[in-house]
């Protein structure tokens, strides 16, 4: 897979991922469950650099920033 997120929009998501799971911890029950599962995508996508939606959609925001490399 080739990575199409920018080092900037990596960290945003990890910030989200964080965001999430304290969501998820605060909470209980069926909302709980979905921001857990928000953390761990958001997580997912930070570490890898990858994102499914953006590969569908045609983004790619390292081109745009170029800090990929």
């Amino acid at each position: 897979m080739k990575r199409n997120e920018s080092n900037a929009d990596r960290i945003v998501r990890l910030v989200l991922a964080l965001a999430f799971a304290f969501g998820g911890y605060s909470t209980s029950g069926t909302l709980s469950t979905v921001l857990y599962v928000l953390a761990i995508v958001m997580a997912v996508t930070a570490a890898t650099g990858f994102c499914l939606l953006y590969k569908l959609f045609g983004i790619d925001t390292c081109k745009m920033a170029k800090s990929c490399e």
